[in-house]
């Protein structure tokens, strides 16, 4: 991303004038609205607030280690999804083709790679993947140009295509529950004012030139379907604006190159540290502008990062305070029992994703247990760590999950539980299954009409049980309950998981 004056330039001005447009009552950007309709914002400043007070630290003032820490420390937990974000585009601008590495996809900036099958096990890029989807990836650069996103004719078959910037926050709706049609999508940056070109279906204008593309295609786990979707993902495609020609252009992601690839370990792939966050931050936000009511909060960072430029002391004492909170704020966040709406029976939920605006906790937590969730209307999501008696679910023991007759999440997409080991990932089993719900076409209902999901390490002996077997990886694990294009009930908390039952 660019560091040179013209960036600079850009950062202060963005600063100045969304400090005036907010003192003027100037409203948000149509993709702010979308998120304040999901995530109510602050109210606005009170008048004059801008003549009255300082438009900022002044920056000729010492200021002492112990405070430049205390920013740090906050900076580090409110920013650390940005730079997350930020790293991982850099990550991607290193990529000239498309092609798969390993369990990985690759994909140059601006452009995208479609898997044509669920998620192999093995990937350790973004924590908590399903198997009810594939996927797709690319990330956007829109300061380089705008990205034209392909939509083909998906038929009876869900879909959505999560579409985030910056700050995890989604700036478009583009699904099968938003009523979109096949097309041409256009993904603009926050300054771009050319004409749109014949024959696009729709802009959407991101807050920032950094995001990411990651399309989600229902697939049933039968053999008919994973070769029924090949046809379809062709049309998937996403490319810079100057390759618009106003024809679907096809690619079959089938026959892309397949390169052997280097192990990540068990956790998540690492994407921000505390060494070099200071370094990244001012690229970071001066490619998110100030929220309403954040600009006292940028102007606070950025005076303390201009005088810790020259300054080791104070740099230092920047980096010991983002290890502080690093190891104390943010990695306990892991733990989706640390945050979340409380439910019945300790399942928990959010009700924000990915219109987190200011609520810089809640974008965080999330950010480090599952990044990239969907829009409550179009995916809601349930997480459980433990067992209806408050204990910590694990591989020692067995447990049912059960719904009673009709009592499956009301959705008008499909349904899943997901199962992940205690780094949120999944873990090879005897009969490859991560997942059941919806997909799954040999479930077994009881005499009743309820649905009881076994999970367990070890196999079932008893046939019904093991159709419905959810296979548990070694120790600790967690739950994940997926509805995909819920129903009211689902959205106003009428509905809720049922409990974990230990059985042993």
């Amino acid at each position: 991303m660019a560091t040179d004056s013209l960036s600079i330039d850009r950062r202060n001005l963005l600063l100045t004038s969304v400090a005036l447009a907010a003192g003027a009552g100037i409203s948000p950007s149509a993709s702010g609205a979308h998120a304040a309709e999901l995530n109510p914002q602050p109210l606005p400043p009170s008048p004059g607030w801008d003549q009255a007070l300082p438009s900022g630290p002044d920056a000729s003032v010492k200021i002492t280690e112990a405070y430049a820490a205390h920013v740090a420390r906050d900076a580090f937990f409110w920013a650390w999804p940005l730079v997350n974000m930020y790293n991982r585009r850099l990550a991607f601008s290193t990529m000239k083709e498309h092609r798969y590495v390993g369990p990985l996809l690759e994909a140059p900036l601006n452009e995208l790679t479609m898997l044509t099958d669920y998620v192999d096990p093995e990937e350790r890029n973004v924590a908590c993947p399903n198997q009810d989807v594939v996927y797709g990836l690319g990330l956007l650069a829109l300061d380089v140009s705008p990205v034209v996103v392909q939509v083909p004719d998906f038929g009876d078959r869900f879909w959505v295509y999560q579409i985030v910037d910056l700050r995890t926050d989604s700036f478009v709706q583009l699904g099968k529950m938003h009523g979109s049609t096949p097309g041409f999508y256009l993904l603009v940056g926050p300054d771009w004012d050319d004409e749109v070109p014949k024959g696009i279906t729709r802009v959407f204008r991101s807050s920032s030139s950094t995001g990411l593309v990651a399309p989600r295609i229902a697939q049933d786990d039968t053999s008919e379907d994973k070769s029924a979707i090949q046809s379809v993902l062709t049309g998937i495609a996403m490319y810079p604006l100057a390759e618009y020609d106003g024809r679907m252009k096809s690619i079959e992601w089938s026959k892309l190159p397949k390169v052997p690839g280097a192990s990540h370990g068990e956790e998540e792939t690492r994407w921000v540290f505390p060494e070099k966050f200071f370094d990244e931050l001012p690229i970071v936000l001066a490619d998110a502008p100030p929220l309403p009511g954040e600009e006292a909060r940028y102007a606070q960072v950025l005076a303390v990062l201009a005088a810790a430029k020259d300054n080791r002391e104070l740099k230092q004492a920047m980096i010991e305070a983002a290890r502080d909170a690093e190891e104390n704020l943010v990695n306990p966040l892991f733990q989706f029992r640390n945050y979340g709406q409380q439910l019945p029976h300790h399942w928990s939920t959010i009700s924000n994703e990915s219109a987190f605006g200011t609520d810089y906790f809640t974008r965080t937590a999330v950010a480090k247990s599952n990044i990239l969730v969907n829009s409550p209307d179009e995916t809601k999501y349930f997480y459980q760590d433990l067992d209806a008696s408050g204990a910590r679910l694990n591989d020692a023991n067995r447990y049912t999950v059960t719904f009673a007759k009709d009592g499956t999440p009301p959705v008008n997409g499909f349904w899943s539980l997901s199962i992940y080991n205690e780094h949120h990932f999944f873990v090879a089993n005897a009969i490859n299954r991560f997942s059941v719900g919806t997909k799954n076409k040999g479930l077994k209902l009881s005499a009743d009409g309820s649905l009881t999901i076994y999970v367990q390490a070890d196999e079932p002996a008893d046939a019904v049980q093991r159709a419905n077997w959810l296979p548990a990886p070694k120790g600790d694990f967690s739950l994940y309950v997926r509805a995909y294009w819920p129903k009211p009930a689902v959205m106003d908390g009428s509905w809720t998981p049922p409990p974990v039952e230990k059985i042993n």
